[in-house]
């Protein structure tokens, strides 16, 4: 299969020819023709022209004849370069959508997922009538778990730790841009002298790293190649290590009728059910996601 200048010289195509928004989105679909399907290649397109431009789609739709400046083309040039190494559009824009809210990110941090909005809506839901809950999230990255309960449950007092100071630094410019009051603390959730230092909660939830090391070689190299290992992966030798140490700082630190929830490996589900049982946790709950994949339990004191 022959590749089109586009592919291979596209610091050279951006030189001769002169771009307008409607051709720039043409480019970038072309550019990355090899590496995503029609459906994937037009909505990545999207998010790049938005981002350069500033422009809505309607808008970019009606002014689809405008020019690019030089600016503009070099920045496009930066971004193609960078989509053709498989590195993810929200680090090549610097921020990703969750739960309606725009948040900044980087490689200190995980891109969020559509599957851990579906976390946040359970709780939101169990949570709806509860007054003034206390609220921590284990292992925060973006912030974006915490952010969005305290979106939608502005009375809860919310709380969140990460052993990464990277991550904390997105976590609260995130929380900063959003006028949202989250308490992020630089902590190792391992550390039993460390989590001994908290009060206690209601709700305690987490989305730890929970992939195996072994499925490192089934996953797509723009998720393992950039996004930070330290979020992602946990030894083949010890899956349920962050769900145990969580577990049993839960029991420590939740009050009578708090209740603990997990994002899950799906592969995981029913031996993370069996752990929790077995620390004495009660009327535990194996949920699937959208997809029908075992991916939240939630378990109750």
């Amino acid at each position: 299969m022959l590749l089109s200048p586009v592919c291979i010289f596209p610091g050279i195509f951006l030189k001769l020819f002169i771009l307008t928004i409607q051709t720039a989105f043409t480019y970038i679909t072309g550019a990355i023709s090899e590496l995503y399907d029609e459906r994937e290649a037009a909505s990545i397109a999207h998010i790049i022209m938005e981002h350069l431009t500033g422009m809505s789609k309607l808008d970019r739709i009606v002014h689809k004849t405008k020019i690019l400046s030089p600016d503009q083309k070099q920045r496009l040039k930066t971004a193609i370069e960078a989509l053709q190494r498989q590195e993810p559009v929200q680090y090549i824009t610097g921020t990703g959508w969750f739960y309606g809210m725009e948040l900044l990110v980087n490689k200190n941090v995980l891109i969020p997922r559509p599957e851990t909005e579906e976390l946040v809506e359970w709780i939101v839901q169990d949570a709806a009538h509860r007054h003034r809950l206390h609220l921590l999230d284990v292992g925060t990255g973006s912030g974006c778990i915490p952010l969005a309960l305290k979106k939608s449950l502005p009375d809860a007092q919310v709380s969140a730790v990460d052993v990464s100071e990277g991550a904390l630094e997105v976590a609260r410019s995130n929380a900063s841009r959003l006028h949202l009051d989250v308490n992020f603390l630089l902590m190792d959730a391992l550390n039993p002298a460390q989590v001994s230092t908290l009060p206690s909660f209601d709700l305690i939830v987490s989305n730890p790293p929970y992939i195996t090391q072994s499925e490192q070689q089934s996953m797509q190299e723009r998720v393992w190649g950039y996004e930070p290992s330290i979020a992602l992966f946990v030894p083949d030798s010890d899956a349920l290590l962050f769900y145990r140490h969580i577990s049993m700082m839960a029991q420590q630190k939740l009050l009578p009728g708090g209740a603990l929830y997990f994002e899950i490996n799906e592969a995981l589900g029913k031996e993370v059910v069996a752990l929790m049982e077995e620390l004495g946790f009660k009327e535990v709950t194996l949920k699937q996601d959208m997809f029908g994949k075992d991916r939240m339990v939630k378990g109750k004191i």
